[in-house]
């Protein structure tokens, strides 16, 4: 098959690469680096304003990892010392918020690794590198919340039936102190950079605890004036139900960008129709918004121009707008005139009032035909 080529922002250094045979492509004025930005297309690749050079992904790891360090030292100090007074004092809430303490230490740990993993430079298969080792580590912070809060609220109603005697002097004492712990432990975290989803789960694990504190000392007050037992495992219920919000909007967010929804508070059908009013565009078809790990977008799409159109000023004007408008600076645009294909005319349309089933180039229509004009999504 012909060779194609691959320009960066159309310099005059173009190299040949030979095209693969079970991907048909056109003339040389396709550019795609195909599906998340990285590798080499069917029609050769491009960079566009944020390309490799001019923007970084990731968070400053070395100055997340000190925070998180230091909050893992102040959390498992502590949680060793409530251990030991939950069990003297027989309060469930005590043992309950040193179990999620332990799970905030492990989300830490995790967090730890994960960010060392997403470091990583891409290579051999791994295209993105080990950056989805973040969201592992989210989602599994999400699910042991949930699995906890199920534990703590099963512990808690029964509670509720048969309260034990509760020491309500230890239970308070230690829960003041436990705030001011966990108000330093919350500050460190603050500080690490939370626009990662693998630190927000670990911080969400602290924030969750710091709340929990505070429902036991006011738990310890009530014991402690008023002698009314069940006051412990009210104070556990509420535990749980903040446990619940956390873990569930944990796995919610981490399972869009494993499922490669379009992030949160991006439209792709928006984003296509605003694509399409550029002057030359004709239609666009074959678009996917997805994240690679939290923070940073991609998109990908098929655009085909007028005949005798501009396609690299096309091109250009695109992914200028996609940086600005929606912050998605890694964008693979594969652009084609309308009807110009090699493998005899896969691409071609009607006009502009023709329809969605006029205009498929596949069996997999791959999501819905954007043109200029009112049409359907």
């Amino acid at each position: 098959m012909a060779g194609h080529e691959h320009s960066h922002d159309d310099h005059a250094h173009d190299h040949k690469h030979s095209g693969s045979p079970s991907q048909p492509h056109s003339r040389s004025h396709s550019h795609s680096h195909g599906k998340g930005g990285h590798g080499h297309g069917p029609g050769g690749h491009s960079h566009g304003p944020g390309g490799h050079g001019g923007h970084s992904h990731g968070v400053a790891a070395d100055a997340d990892r000190r925070w998180l360090l230091s909050a893992l030292a102040l959390i498992v100090v502590f949680m060793a010392g409530e251990v030991v007074v939950g069990f003297a004092a027989g309060s469930l809430a005590l043992i309950s918020d040193a179990a999620h303490m332990l799970t905030d230490a492990a989300s830490i740990v995790l967090a730890l690794i994960a960010m060392r993993l997403a470091a990583r430079p891409a290579r051999g298969g791994y295209t993105y590198g080990l950056k989805r080792a973040e969201i592992l580590s989210a989602q599994a912070n999400g699910v042991t919340l949930l699995v906890l809060s199920a534990w703590l609220g099963y512990e808690a109603v029964t509670r509720l039936f048969e309260p034990p005697e509760v020491t309500g002097s230890l239970v308070l004492v230690t829960a003041l102190v436990g705030i001011v712990v966990n108000l330093a432990a919350t500050w460190c975290m603050s500080r690490a950079n939370r626009s990662s989803l693998n630190v927000e789960g670990a911080f969400q694990h602290v924030l969750t605890d710091l709340y929990a504190f505070v429902a036991t000392a006011v738990a310890g007050v009530v014991v402690v004036t008023t002698g009314f037992a069940r006051a412990d495992a009210i104070a556990s219920l509420i535990v749980v139900a903040l446990m619940l919000k956390a873990g569930v909007a944990l796995v919610r967010d981490s399972g869009r960008i494993f499922l490669e929804a379009a992030p949160a508070g991006i439209d792709p059908d928006a984003v296509a129709d605003r694509m399409v009013t550029e002057p030359l565009v004709e239609e666009i078809h074959d678009l996917h918004i997805w994240e690679i790990t939290s923070g940073q977008p991609a998109l990908s799409a098929h655009i085909l121009v007028t005949p005798g159109g501009d396609c690299h000023a096309v091109r250009r004007r695109l992914q200028g707008h996609l940086a600005a408008e929606y912050g998605i600076t890694h964008s693979t645009l594969q652009v084609d005139h309308v009807g110009e294909d090699e493998s005899g005319g896969l691409l071609q349309i009607a006009g502009p009032g023709a329809s969605a089933v006029d205009a498929e180039h596949c069996a997999d229509a791959h999501g819905p035909v954007h043109r200029a004009g009112p049409h359907e999504h």
